[in-house]
């Protein structure tokens, strides 16, 4: 007698899709949304830039600093700084690894800039250094960033 040891047909194996976790999504929807600010920094970094350089005395002095600039100064600082972090913001719409890296060092020149510009907008200032952190840690934290484009 012979026995039939064939194993009965099993249907083929599906591959696995990878599981994005949590973090991993948060991450990834906080890198569109970092382009998204980045444009809007910038746009708003060319408004301010322009605005300190039409009229030297639109921004008033809240309280002695020890960084002191010339309005107009600071005018084509927000200005050039603006049309740049524009620029890298497109680039990370793009899901360009470029974009990714003008981005992070951007957003913490960004940092350093709105700091030296505190005491003429505060609020604004202290506002934009948050919205530059939030960017910095998407672009950091979003492992799979280039990958796909939006």
């Amino acid at each position: 007698m012979s026995q039939n040891t064939a194993s009965p047909q099993q249907p083929p194996r599906q591959p696995r899709q990878p599981q994005q976790s949590t973090s991993g999504a948060w991450a990834s929807g906080g890198t569109m949304f970092a382009g998204v600010l980045m444009l809007v920094t910038g746009v708003m970094d060319i408004l301010q830039g322009i605005a300190g350089i039409a009229e030297d005395d639109i921004y008033t002095r809240v309280g002695d600093y020890v960084f002191k600039f010339d309005l107009t100064s600071w005018g084509w600082i927000h200005l050039c700084l603006g049309v740049i972090v524009a620029i890298a913001g497109a680039g990370i719409l793009k899901g360009a690894e470029w974009g990714r890296i003008a981005g992070i060092s951007l957003a913490s020149l960004n940092i350093v800039a709105q700091f030296l510009f505190l005491p003429y907008q505060p609020w604004w200032a202290l506002f934009s250094m948050a919205v530059s952190v939030f960017v910095i840690w998407a672009l950091a934290a979003d492992k799979d960033y280039g990958s796909e484009t939006w």
